[in-house]
């Protein structure tokens, strides 16, 4: 019974609205959140991965690409938003599944979101080195290649090999420890420095496009789909290809609805935060990835800080490129700080589920976080970070993303059906049209993706289903409650 067991509406909303020292502090309004969720959208998609998703897959047409990995987020943000107004928590789609598609699917949700938001936030932070590294040779500082690059490199066909030259990305680890200590301390300090990073990394990315599309020659965009050079490189299945690659960059809404549990009125302000960041933040990627290709050759943005290359190409820009580089610094910190803070609120949910050991859900004393699974996601994603390069952790972070948003569209879904009385302060519009079109799109996307990115969820998923199978099913409180141990 335990595998199909759900979580009742009315527990979870019980448990959501409990007070005391071991819970998490309700410290969020509306901006915050909607600052958190521009925290991690604007990053990684404009600052590293539209250069590389144009060079590698679709050409000037990575433009298409957004706007198609756009509308998959439009279909399943909708839905998220339905469920964080009605099931206020921390756990996110873990949480949103237990409620609607039981136990076992849950805990496949809990496991893979660990790929979007602990993957998430070593992706972004390799990202964020290759930036690090660059602004300080500008200064004339160069630090050592084989502690600013990964022992690991991708080749051909996604196929992991040595890198001789690198050793160790000490950059990337330091930052994620940094954002980790900083996520422990409190959410309210956390929030209170993405928010003056979110202010400063949107004004200089609203100044590249400005000053950008001034000298883009047109030239660059022919054409603008290049011709088919196999699968997944060009021509339109190159397009769907690097629309599975960039949806990695607009997981920052899901990441709104961890905090759900640490936000003042979250049946009113999770919709605002998850919507109105996503919203905002597509136009942005849009424009930005017009800018860039117009700017410079795409062949030439395979690079970890393509901004600066594109930027390079009109010499009386120079002043800007500097600005670029502290904004992607500062820009993909604040990344790395909502990814952080994502993943172990999931852990925080499941282990009070009982799925994970108990030492997962315990809370600080002072500073009212889940600070043992903050400090165990910052380590071994720091480990992850300097070991592993960006191709393949994007691919991960993307494939596991879209999984959960195809559940999620499909527990809205069943849940229209099943308990339509049920109150939705916020509701899906256009159901069952918009919940079947996030799964579908959401679908399509993850078919794009390479065949060993499947692999590798599929390995991936398999360790999850040992550890459930060993620990989560024997543990879990409600599989007790139903079947009366």
């Amino acid at each position: 019974m335990a595998l199909s067991s759900i979580k009742s509406i009315a527990q979870i909303q019980s448990e959501a609205s409990e007070e005391g020292a071991h819970t998490l502090k309700r410290s969020l309004g509306a901006l915050n959140l909607v600052m958190l969720g521009i925290g991690a959208i604007i990053g990684a998609g404009i600052f590293v991965l539209t250069g590389t998703a144009a060079a590698n897959n679709a050409g000037p047409a990575v433009v298409i690409s957004f706007i198609l990995a756009g509308l998959g987020c439009l279909f399943a943000g909708l839905c998220y938003a339905e469920f964080a107004s009605m099931i206020p928590v921390a756990g996110s789609a873990y949480t949103y599944a237990y409620a609607t598609l039981g136990e076992f699917v849950a805990w496949i949700i809990g496991w893979d979101l660990i790929l979007e938001y602990l993957f998430g936030a070593a992706t972004v932070a390799v990202g964020w080195s290759g930036y690090f590294v660059a602004f300080m040779h500008k200064l004339g500082v160069d630090m050592p290649a084989a502690f600013t690059q990964a022992p690991l490199s991708v080749v051909g066909t996604h196929t992991l090999v040595r890198n001789p030259g690198g050793v160790l990305n000490v950059p990337a680890m330091v930052l994620v420890l940094l954002m980790t200590s900083l996520l422990v301390i409190g959410i309210k300090e956390s929030a209170r420095f993405n928010n003056v990073i979110v202010i400063e990394k949107v004004a200089i990315v609203f100044l590249v496009i400005g000053f950008g599309f001034m000298f883009v020659d047109s030239a660059n965009w022919e054409p603008f789909v290049p011709a088919a050079q196999g699968p997944g490189r060009y021509g339109w299945d190159g397009i769907v290809r690097a629309a599975g690659v960039v949806f990695f960059a607009y997981i920052g809404f899901d990441a709104v609805s961890t905090a759900a549990q640490e936000a003042k009125n979250p049946q009113r302000d999770m919709p605002i935060g998850m919507l109105g960041s996503l919203a905002f933040c597509t136009v942005l990627y849009i424009l930005m990835s017009l800018v860039m290709t117009g700017l410079a050759p795409y062949t030439e943005l395979n690079v970890p800080h393509p901004v600066d290359v594109a930027l390079a190409k009109v010499p009386s820009l120079g002043w800007l490129n500097y600005l670029v580089d502290i904004g992607a610094i500062a820009g993909l910190a604040s990344v790395v700080l909502v990814m952080l803070m994502g993943q172990p609120r999931i852990f925080f949910s499941m282990s009070r589920d009982g799925l994970l050991p108990a030492v997962f859900g315990k809370v600080h004393p002072k500073f009212q976080t889940p600070y043992v699974t903050t400090i165990l996601t910052g380590v071994v994603a720091a480990v992850v970070a300097g070991f592993f390069p960006i191709a393949l952790l994007g691919e991960l972070v993307s494939i596991g993303t879209l999984f959960a948003f195809v559940v999620v569209s499909a527990g809205v879904l069943m849940l229209r059906y099943k308990r339509p009385e049920l109150p939705r302060p916020f509701k899906t519009p256009l159901v069952p049209i918009v919940p079947a079109l996030g799964i579908l799109v959401c679908g399509y996307l993850m078919y794009g993706l390479p065949p060993d990115t499947w692999l590798r969820l599929l390995v991936w998923l398999a360790l999850g289903l040992v550890i459930y199978f060993l620990y989560g099913k024997s543990h879990s409180r409600v599989g007790q409650m139903d079947t009366g141990r």
